[in-house]
């Protein structure tokens, strides 16, 4: 508090911004709560979309209780959101295409593996899948290679998706990263 360039104002706007944000992710949460109860009793009958909603809320809260703070302070609270936001407005049938689209990813980096070639056309292959599916969480026209090849550092540096990805293939984060530096240099 004491740096000359902190504005206490414009924090308390962002800390405000905040906490409305989780207020409406908590009142998602607990309306969904409150019909799971009625249909569970049987004095409704719940529908899908309305379980999904439920769903979509749950994934984003534990992705901000697992990394939130990190990524975060690494990529600023509006992009953060944004792409919280994107991860709500979701439909059913977009998600099961992320979810397809995670499975084939993880399918291809295996194979690609075999081959030991990060360069190598299934190598590549796996890094436009994955720039596809990154794109369905990212808020529109905020791609860059750059932030694609940083995400493949961090694969490697953080031991949460280093075991994530070494659990497709032993080394599997290395190579992922290996593979996006050259996806990203062309």
């Amino acid at each position: 508090m004491s740096d000359r360039n902190y504005d206490q104002a414009e924090a308390l706007v962002s800390h405000k911004k905040a906490l409305i944000q989780k207020k409406e992710q908590l009142e998602v949460l607990i309306d969904t709560v409150e019909k799971t109860i009625k249909s569970l009793k049987g004095e409704i009958e719940m529908k899908d979309y309305e379980k999904f909603e439920g769903f979509k809320q749950k994934l984003v809260d534990e992705n901000e209780r697992e990394y939130g703070k990190e990524v975060r302070s690494k990529y600023g609270n509006e992009a953060v959101d944004a792409s919280n936001k994107k991860l709500m407005n979701m439909t059913k049938e977009q998600y099961e295409e992320v979810q397809r689209l995670s499975e084939e990813i993880n399918a291809t980096l295996a194979e690609a593996m075999k081959s030991g070639d990060p360069a190598g056309e299934l190598a590549q292959k796996a890094c436009q899948l994955h720039k596809q599916w990154l794109c369905m969480f990212w808020p529109e026209d905020t791609y860059t290679k750059e932030a694609h090849k940083g995400l493949g550092r961090m694969y490697v540096e953080d031991e949460r998706f280093k075991a994530y990805y070494d659990s497709i293939a032993e080394g599997c984060a290395e190579f992922l990263s290996k593979a996006l530096d050259v996806y990203c240099a062309e």
